[in-house]
């Protein structure tokens, strides 16, 4: 590692990074476990609980470039202490709330600022920074696939705390596993303040530079896709399977599969990135996860046709993620990485808000999820070949980075 404390071991830095994504993520994740016993005891409709995730993933991506610019200025374990907390008063008030607006408040408001803060940006811009060049991709793929491992577990232990305490008290032991892995930050120290960036680059001019390249907004547009996929499948498809006449344990079993194959997928994607193209690999992968798609919403929906879908996307899962990553520091550099990669992961999250908002709106309107899963396949090709343009040339401005 580089720039690193003598305690600041390679292994703790993954371990510790992927241990709170893992933790933030899941608990992301296993939202859509919650919807039905939730609403049925709050006497509430899915849009009511779509608004609320809808909410936010919105508030998350709007949020997410300030968390980066404090990242990025006064180091990222600030940032991730105070998004530990938020996120976990957020999933109190969340438990507790009886009124749709207390639900917006914790489900959406303060947990969508506590994802800015513990989530993609802020620890892949503490790994990026603190690991060495040649390090650089491994680290971020080690990191995405033990987040993906803590995925996988949160998804049996949410199911079986709702099974056997009831979603309320399911939730606040959550945010109390929250507040416990909380101190793990202080292992993603980093000096902020510029690091790994061009000598006299200022925030705004590094701003203005990614605003002014077209690859900067082919990455916002492709990741769209990519958050209307993945929050779609997160928030509703357990009630999808459960209007296709499927048991719960169907979606628990489904979820899992995602979440064990997003380990393979995340850490190959990290390590494929160092070697190949990743606008190439990216787009790869939307054609994959289209397909997948296209192939689940056409064949009768059963356990085999079910888990296979499971399956490979949860090897496209977050494998997006690291490769976007890696196109904004190896186009801009280090020095802002977290701040630039924020306002790329707005296009993410507006995408997020559109999958979860549409999919309750829509299923309410019409009885029916399959307009949302049509327009999933065809975000996830037009993402494909949004992708194949970009110029992934290091700007002149940008930090020079080692081969």
């Amino acid at each position: 590692m580089k720039n690193a404390n003598s305690w600041q071991t390679p292994l703790l830095v993954v371990v510790c990074g992927g241990i709170l994504l893992g933790i933030s993520m899941g608990a992301r994740n296993v939202q859509g476990l919650f919807m039905l016993p939730m609403i049925s005891e709050r006497g509430w409709t899915r849009e009511t609980f779509g608004v609320a995730i809808a909410l936010q993933n919105i508030v998350w991506g709007l949020s997410q470039p300030l968390a980066g610019m404090v990242a990025d200025r006064y180091g990222s374990v600030k940032v991730m202490l105070a998004g530990s907390l938020l996120y976990a008063v957020g999933l109190y008030l969340e438990a507790t709330a009886t009124s749709a607006i207390g639900l917006h408040a914790g489900a959406g408001v303060l947990i969508g600022l506590g994802l800015s803060g513990t989530a993609f940006a802020a620890v892949y811009g503490a790994i990026s920074r603190i690991a060495a060049p040649a390090q650089r991709s491994w680290a971020l793929g080690m990191a995405g696939a033990i987040g993906g491992l803590c995925q996988f577990v949160m998804v049996p232990v949410a199911h079986g705390l709702i099974a056997g305490l009831g979603w309320v008290t399911a939730f606040i032991i959550i945010a109390a596993v929250f507040v416990a892995a909380a101190p793990a930050s202080f292992a993603l120290q980093d000096q902020g303040k510029g690091q790994g960036g061009a000598g006299g680059q200022s925030m705004s001019a590094a701003i203005r530079a990614a605003f002014s390249h077209r690859g900067f907004w082919l990455l916002n547009a492709g990741f769209l896709a990519c958050g209307f996929q993945l929050a779609f499948i997160a928030t509703h498809l357990p009630a999808y399977l459960m209007d296709k006449g499927m048991q719960p344990r169907d979606a628990v079993i489904a979820l899992a599969i995602i979440s064990l194959a997003n380990i393979i997928g995340t850490y190959c994607c990290g390590v494929l990135g160092g070697r190949y193209s990743r606008k190439y690999l990216l787009s790869g992968l939307y054609l994959v996860r289209s397909a997948a798609i296209a192939a689940f919403v056409l064949l009768p929906v059963s356990q085999a046709s079910l888990y296979a879908f499971a399956a490979v996307m949860g090897l496209t899962w977050l494998g997006t993620v690291p490769l976007t990553n890696g196109i904004v520091s190896q186009v801009f550099g280090l020095k802002y990485l977290a701040t630039l990669f924020g306002f790329v992961f707005f296009g993410h999250q507006l995408g997020a808000f559109l999958g979860v908002w549409l999919g309750a709106y829509v299923f309410d309107a019409t009885h029916s999820y399959q307009a949302v899963w049509l327009l999933s396949i065809a975000l996830g090709l037009l993402a494909c070949l949004l992708h194949l343009p970009i110029d992934e040339r290091q700007l002149e401005t940008g930090a020079p980075l080692p081969a």
